[in-house]
This record gives structure tokens, sequence and C-alpha cells, in this order.
């Protein structure tokens, strides 16, 4: 049962991190571009950036702690 949770948070912290990474900005294009482009247009694109930041952290933090667990509950 607790592996089915643990491939399940897994699965869902694996796609978010894709989508995620895919959100940020690289040489000009992203999520910056999207809400106005390059600094111009709205002032909260910087707020937006940082929390995607953050998003992302969080999201490569519990696929991080999920694969070790899952490691560890499938060697034993």
């Amino acid at each position: 049962m607790i592996n089915i949770i643990l491939v399940s948070v897994h699965v869902i912290a694996s796609s978010l991190l894709v989508l995620f990474i895919l959100l940020h900005s690289g040489r000009g294009t992203g999520l910056s571009d999207v809400f106005g482009g390059g600094g111009g247009g709205l002032g909260a694109t910087g707020a937006v950036e940082r929390n995607l930041d953050r998003i992302t952290i969080a999201a490569a933090i519990v696929f991080g702690i999920t694969t070790i667990l899952l490691g560890l509950r499938l060697s034993s």
C-alpha cells in the first residue's frame, strides 16, 4: 500500500518538475515573456519568477525524497 502511494507521489512530483523547468525562462523565452516580456509591461514578473523558482525547488525536494524512499523500500 505504501509503495503505491510513494510511486504515485513520485510520478506527480516528476511531472510537475518537468512542467516547472519548462516554464523557466531561458535565453529570452519562458514564463517572463508570456506575461509581458523582459521586465517591461508587468511589474510582477520578478515575483512570478521567484515563486516559480521556489515551487520548482519544492518539487525537486519531493522528487528526491521519494526517490530515496522508493530505493530503500525496494531494496529491502
